[in-house]
C-alpha cells in the first residue's frame, strides 16, 4: 500500500481555523489524475494542490489544483498554502529567495517575507489582469447573488476580471448587504458556467477604517458554495480597479482586503499593484498555518 504525506493548511491567516483551508500533497508524482480528483473530493476542501516534478526549467515544481468536483487552472489560497509548506516544513526559505510553480496559467513565482529569520508571509505574482464586460442586467445579477438591486454600487461597473481565472465582480454599497446576500446557487452556477466564470465576487469599500476592501465569494459553478478567503478573486479585483482607473495610474498601491467573516473564517489578503507598461503587476500575499499533517493511504 502506498502512503503519501498530506497537509491541511489554512491560508491568509496566521492562526489555525481561520482563513481559507487548502489541502496540499507535496509529493504527487505517483498519482493519476483520477486519484488526485478522488483525494480532493475526500478532503472536501475548496481546493487541494498537488506538487509534481516540473518539466519547465524556470519552475521548481508543477502545481495542479482540484476542487471536490473538477480541476481548475489556478487557485490563489492553495498556492499560498503550498508555498508556505515548502518554505517551512521543507526548508525552502534556506535554499532560495523564491519558489516557482508551473501551472496551467504559466509560471507562478512566490517570494518569502521574513522577520528575524521567521517566515511572516508569502507573496505570489499573478498573471497580468484582463477585464471584460458582461451582458447581464443589474436586476438579474441582484437576483442571482441575493441582494436588493438598490444595494449595488453603480459608481463601479459590473465586469469580469482575470489574473489567472475569470471572476465576476459585483460592487456593493455596504458590508451589511454583502453579509446578508443569499445567492441562488443553482442559477448562479449555471450563469457562471455559461460565461466561463469561476466565481462571483462581491466587494465594498465600506469599512475603510479597518481595511481597504471587504469581499465575499460564491463559486457553485466549480463545486464550492462559498469560498472563505479568495486569493485569485482579490487579485483580479485589484487588477480591475487599476485597469478601470479607480486606482491612480503610475503609482504603486497596497490594498488590505478582508474576507471570510460570514463563514467564521476571517482572513486577510494583501495585494500590491505595481505599474508596469500597459499592464500592472499584481502580487497577492498572506500568511498561512499548517493545521493538520498526516499520511494518505
Amino acid at each position: 500500500m502506498r502512503s503519501l504525506p498530506i497537509f491541511h493548511i489554512d491560508a491568509f491567516t496566521a492562526k489555525s481555523f481561520g482563513g481559507n483551508p487548502a489541502g496540499v500533497v507535496p509529493i504527487a508524482d505517483s498519482l493519476t489524475e483520477s486519484e488526485m480528483q478522488k483525494i480532493a473530493n475526500e478532503l472536501n476542501l475548496s481546493e487541494t494542490a498537488f506538487l509534481l516534478q516540473s518539466d519547465d526549467d524556470t519552475a521548481d515544481y508543477k502545481i495542479r489544483y482540484f476542487t471536490p468536483t473538477e480541476e481548475v487552472d489556478f487557485c490563489g489560497h492553495a498556492t499560498i498554502a503550498a508555498a508556505w509548506l515548502m518554505g517551512t516544513k521543507y526548508d525552502w526559505i534556506n535554499k532560495s529567495d523564491t519558489i516557482c510553480f508551473s501551472s496551467n496559467i504559466g509560471v507562478i513565482p512566490v517570494k518569502w517575507s521574513l522577520k528575524a529569520g521567521i517566515l511572516e508571509s508569502v507573496s505570489m505574482t499573478q498573471v497580468s489582469p484582463r477585464v471584460e464586460s458582461i451582458s447581464l442586467d443589474t436586476k438579474t445579477i441582484s437576483e442571482l447573488v441575493g441582494i436588493n438591486i438598490e444595494d449595488i454600487d453603480d459608481r463601479f461597473p459590473i465586469k469580469k476580471s482575470n489574473t489567472g481565472i475569470w471572476h465576476l465582480l459585483i460592487p456593493v454599497k455596504t458590508r451589511a448587504a454583502i453579509d446578508n446576500a443569499i445567492p441562488n446557487k443553482v442559477r448562479l452556477g449555471n450563469m457562471n458556467k455559461e460565461h466561463g466564470i469561476a466565481t462571483t465576487h462581491l466587494f465594498t469599500f465600506e469599512g475603510a477604517d479597518e481595511f481597504d476592501l471587504y469581499t465575499r465569494d460564491f463559486c457553485p459553478a466549480i463545486g464550492i458554495d462559498e469560498d472563505p478567503v479568495t486569493g485569485s478573486a482579490n487579485g483580479a479585483l485589484a487588477g480591475y480597479l487599476y485597469v478601470e482607473h479607480f486606482l491612480e495610474a503610475n503609482k504603486t498601491h497596497t490594498l488590505t482586503i478582508s474576507q471570510g467573516q460570514t463563514m467564521n473564517r476571517p482572513g486577510t489578503v494583501y495585494v500590491t499593484v505595481k505599474p508596469h507598461g500597459q499592464s500592472p503587476i499584481i502580487e497577492v500575499a498572506g500568511a498561512a498555518s499548517i493545521t493538520i499533517e498526516g499520511k494518505l493511504f
